[in-house]
């Protein structure tokens, strides 16, 4: 039996998340708090296998509340948003980069259209989270500014033939903040584009465009079919969509999901293999499950290079170890080196 304790200011909403939750059988709500200050007195008291959390609260906010436990109570969170106030998505997106798992909007009333699969993917993402396990987190500091790392020692990345045209990474579980800090330690001119996708709930696609944009020295943005990727720019899957390279040109489409994953992180990988071979680089970052194995597997067949984030720094390591175990990877790298490796593919081989 998983404890859950409930975060909402609004005593509707935590009936109707209690409500929900308490039906499964595999869920036991021990906790209600209605303010960040609250939540952060029961996760001490209550230690919680996981906890829903709202963000806009008054007095000691959701944001607040979740950066507080990560650094005293550390609970696997998952963030609750009200809706679609662009302002709340912001704030969820924000609780991503402070150490929550994962962010959903709130199930509406039992009698919308729609209810029973939104309250069937709060049950099934709590339940995932719950599974996670989290670490004290070290209080955060505010980001340095400069030129960014220069390439490692040695010069370009294992004496690359040529140099990378475009990046492309693949991320879901604590990818946010792990792309985060990728972006703030490349250069400020950086030559190629780079191309994401980040398994996240539909409606979050943007808010995390674009926080990325405002807290990271490079242009980001959400994908649009048909533009041509430009130097310096991150372009970013929409949520429902896959993202992939066609040409010189960004190409999305409306298929099945891959491997229950769409946008898919293997069909990006595989579009780019297509398109660049030994011209591209691949990154897998944090995650669940195996998405990008494969794709990657064919980008190192066709010549491109590899990285992926070690086990260490992972909020959860299954997408860097399936691609590891399918033998698609050049260089496991922690975290806080990998701009550095990839700032070094785009250097000429010596």
């Amino acid at each position: 039996m998983l404890r859950v304790l409930v975060v909402d200011d609004s005593e509707v909403a935590r009936r109707l998340l209690t409500g929900v939750l308490g039906r499964d059988g595999g869920l036991q709500v021990v906790g209600e708090a209605s303010s960040g200050a609250e939540a952060l007195r029961l996760a001490e008291r209550l230690r919680p296998d996981v906890i829903t959390m709202d963000v806009q609260m008054p007095g000691m906010d959701g944001l607040e509340a979740t950066r507080r436990i990560m650094e005293q109570h550390p609970a696997p969170i998952v963030v609750v948003s009200g809706g679609h106030d662009p302002a709340d998505l912001a704030h969820s997106v924000r609780a991503l980069d402070a150490g929550a798992l994962a962010a959903l909007r709130k199930p509406r009333g039992p009698a919308e259209p729609g209810f029973a699969a939104e309250a069937a993917e709060l049950v099934g993402t709590v339940k995932l989270m719950a599974e996670v396990k989290v670490f004290r987190r070290r209080p955060a500091t505010a980001p340095t500014s400069g030129p960014g790392p220069g390439p490692p020692p040695g010069g370009a990345l294992w004496g690359r033939p040529h140099p990378a045209e475009l990046v492309a990474v693949g991320a879901s579980t604590g990818g946010p903040a792990a792309l985060a800090t990728i972006l703030r330690g490349l250069p400020a001119a950086v030559p190629v584009p780079v191309l994401v996708v980040q398994h996240i709930t539909p409606g979050f696609d943007a808010a995390l465009a674009t926080w990325l944009d405002e807290t990271t020295p490079l242009a980001v943005r959400l994908a649009a079919d048909g533009q041509r990727p430009r130097p310096g720019e991150v372009v970013i899957a929409p949520a429902g969509a896959h993202l992939g390279l066609s040409g010189d040109r960004v190409e999305l489409r409306d298929g099945p999901p891959l491997n229950g994953h769409r946008p898919s992180a293997t069909h990006l990988f595989a579009s780019v293999a297509r398109a660049l071979g030994p011209h591209a680089v691949g990154v897998i970052l944090t995650g669940m499950g195996s998405d990008g194995a494969a794709g990657l597997l064919e980008l190192r067949r066709t010549g491109g290079t590899v990285l992926a984030q070690d086990e260490a720094s992972c909020v959860v390591p299954g997408m860097p170890a399936a691609a590891v175990a399918a033998g698609a990877v050049d260089q496991v790298v922690p975290l806080g080196e990998l701009a550095a490796r990839i700032a070094a593919a785009w250097t000429p081989a010596c």
